[in-house]
């Protein structure tokens, strides 16, 4: 039916209401008009299709609104987050009375500014805050403040919460706009014991922590060890010399990996991973619950893992000197650094070192370190082979944006102690060039093999976006010349080299990631812009990622010989597409969720440190004022109303905040001495007072 209803809506170019396509589709009954309905519905929420306020349905392209989800950042404003296109900015002036999250249509104003004039659905489920007690008088104050909502709790819903519970609420009756009536579905804790912090973050995101029980029942039921039946029909590699290298924090090894040289020159790369598909079996209350999660959850001081523990870190990690059952894609490599050849079959491994980055990274520069004698000439080869990959990469245009990741660490009560940049070597270089390889050749196994997978794309990025992205790299002085309508890898390649060197790389570098589009799961092979790769999937974190728990079935099944017919394809494409978009989702959600812990952390460590300056640099310009980021990656906001000297508006093409009188101003990228005015965990901000600025002779 919904592709007849796109057809007439096409076709007619104007607002139609319910009878109208119903005579329209040849349909008459009661029954039909109910069916014609729902799919309405349905088309409206995945915003195919705009309802008018008097009932009618037209499509999108016909009107001048757009729908999407509604991000709102803490300052008030926000984004509505459009599917292939650039987002719209919306001010808190024209929220319309929308909150975070909601799908709502926005009407385009000028300079890719929108105003809200409908909400279509309202997303939340349960809502997380601090339950608070007044004059006998219950009520939620919502943690997160970009869901602007009143929840007030009668008696009867409270469910023994008490003043500074951290609570989990269900709304369930609207009183008046944004104002409801919730009940007190989980107590979390206070909010001063430790770790309830992050757990407030982590439910926020509706992302659960605890696993069911009938899930912890079938996991009791799995063996800790591989006995001998298991080993039946896989290729023993167990006397090879194979090892497992990650940070020092970690606890799940899911890829371990090892080198041989072949006679005629070239190399013989193993990358050998977890078959967790053997332990998560189709149909079980394990599979199912690692699909509704789809991604573990990486944050400060703990993760919130797809699996159990049990397995996570047990019987499916690579754990040194146990047997463990793997699946191994075996790589031979030219002097070129081009895969000419593969393998792919059932496994069974033996660790012989769990290595860390840390550690392998001083053999490199030179560092004896003690137990990894044996490994050192392993270990050469491997950063040989590395750079011969990365050396191909790197010519067919893969984009190394170079991005700084954050580091905090934390004390035993959850407190930050220290915030710094994460140290990257040469042994990550080396694990992730190996990760890429085995990606790519699942990759394209699968496509030319013309079977239903799953595969990790990366789009082109949109003209629109590059467009403002070379315009803003123009105005900082970096003239760069191209069509932004078949932009290739090789193109952005050649913008982040030209800028290496630069005192903005670092700013203009993210910049250039932000005007890319996002990574996702697909059921199409489209390619990864961002590693310049025509083939690439999740294939080597299947304890983490449930993309690589399906793909490791998938390929199992075509080792042993199953075959499908055409119906049993297509079956399987539809299952396929559905994991794809979900993990999608939850990989997004798992994102923010991060995000916002750190956030959280970093102003709680600068509460600490209020009156202190630090220097930075002006990361990015709004109307209200300018983000600036320090040396560690702590970013905090100076308003524009601190500002003195001038007044300043905001030049969008130039990225500036331009004084009407002396013409001067903060551009992104400036050079910039700050102090801490405040800082709020609670609210996950931190303010900046600007103490001076090193203009750069404009």
């Amino acid at each position: 039916m919904k592709e007849n209803i796109l057809q007439i809506l096409n076709d007619f170019k104007q607002p139609l209401d319910e009878n109208k396509l119903l005579n329209e589709l040849g349909l008459h009954s009661a029954t039909d008009l109910s069916e014609l309905c729902n799919e309405l519905r349905n088309m409206e929420l995945n915003s195919e299709i705009y309802r008018t306020n008097n009932g009618k349905y037209i499509l999108y392209k016909y009107t001048h609104l757009k729908s999407g989800r509604l991000s709102v950042k803490r300052k008030g404003f926000g984004f509505v987050l459009l599917e292939g296109e650039p987002d719209i900015y919306v001010s808190e002036a024209n929220m319309n009375g929308a909150i975070h999250s909601d799908l709502v249509v926005v009407e385009k104003l000028e300079k890719g500014e929108g105003k809200v004039i409908k909400i279509i659905d309202r997303s939340f489920d349960c809502i997380i805050g601090e339950f608070v007690l007044e004059n006998g008088n219950g009520s939620l104050n919502i943690d997160n403040d970009r869901i602007n909502m009143e929840i007030t709790i009668d008696e009867k819903d409270r469910n023994n919460a008490m003043p500074g519970h951290k609570i989990l609420v269900k709304p369930y009756k609207r009183k008046k706009d944004n104002v409801y009536l919730g009940e007190v579905v989980k107590i979390l804790g206070h909010k001063d014991d430790p770790g309830i912090d992050i757990l407030s973050v982590v439910y926020e995101h509706n992302i659960n922590d605890v696993f069911p029980k009938k899930v912890l029942d079938e996991v009791e039921k799995i063996p800790l060890d591989v006995n001998e039946n298991e080993i039946i029909g896989r290729r023993d590699l167990r006397s090879e010399q194979i090892f497992t290298i990650d940070g020092d924090s970690a606890k799940d090894f899911d890829d371990a990996v090892c080198i041989k040289k072949l006679e005629n020159g070239n190399y013989k790369l193993g990358v050998h991973i977890a078959d967790v598909s053997h332990y998560v079996k189709k149909g079980t209350e394990l599979n199912k619950e690692a699909l509704e999660r789809a991604t573990s959850v990486y944050l400060v001081d703990r993760v919130i893992p797809m699996l159990p523990h049990k397995l996570s870190n047990g019987i499916c990690s690579l754990n040194p000197n146990v047997d463990r059952l793997t699946l191994t894609c075996d790589m031979e490599i030219d002097s070129k650094g081009k895969i000419v050849n593969h393998d792919l079959y059932e496994s069974v491994i033996n660790s012989k070192k769990r290595m860390t980055y840390r550690e392998v990274n001083k053999i490199f520069v030179g560092e004896m370190v003690e137990g990894y004698e044996e490994f050192e000439e392993t270990l050469a080869m491997m950063y040989k082979l590395s750079k011969l990959l990365r050396g191909n990469k790197m010519s067919r245009g893969y984009l190394d944006f170079a991005i700084d990741e954050i580091e905090i660490k934390v004390d035993e009560s959850g407190k930050p102690i220290d915030v710094s940049v994460r140290e990257r070597g040469i042994s990550e270089n080396i694990i992730e060039d190996f990760m890429i390889a085995a990606n790519e050749t699942v990759a394209e196994h699968f496509y030319w093999l013309n079977y239903p997978a799953i595969y990790r794309i990366h789009e082109k990025p949109k003209a629109e976006k590059l467009k403002i992205y070379l315009e803003l790299l123009n105005v900082l002085g970096h003239k760069i010349k191209g069509n932004v309508n078949n932009v290739t890898p090789k193109f952005m390649q050649n913008i982040l080299n030209s800028l290496k060197g630069s005192v903005d790389f670092e700013i203009l570098s993210e910049a250039g990631l932000r005007s890319m589009q996002k990574a996702e799961y697909h059921v199409e092979n489209k390619g990864h812009f961002g590693l310049a790769s025509k083939f690439y999937t999740h294939f080597t974190s299947p304890i983490r990622r449930y993309p690589d728990l399906c793909i490791h079935s998938i390929l199992k099944d075509f080792i042993s010989g199953k075959t499908l017919d055409e119906s049993q394809k297509k079956d399987l494409e539809k299952k396929l597409i559905y994991i794809a978009t979900h993990s999608s989702e939850k990989e997004r959600s798992a994102i923010e969720c991060e995000r916002d812990v750190v956030d959280m952390k970093t102003a709680e460590y600068m509460e600490e440190n209020k009156g202190k300056q630090y220097i930075g640099k002006v990361s990015g310009v709004i109307p209200s004022g300018m983000f600036v980021r320090l040396e560690n990656l702590i970013e905090g906001f100076v308003h524009i109303s601190s500002l003195e000297g001038d007044y300043y508006v905001l030049d969008e093409k130039a990225q500036t905040l331009k004084g009407r009188n002396d013409k001067k101003g903060y551009r992104v990228g400036d050079s910039v001495t700050v102090k801490v005015i405040s800082s709020s965990k609670e609210e996950r901000k931190i303010d900046f007072e600007l103490v001076k600025i090193k203009y750069r002779g404009r």
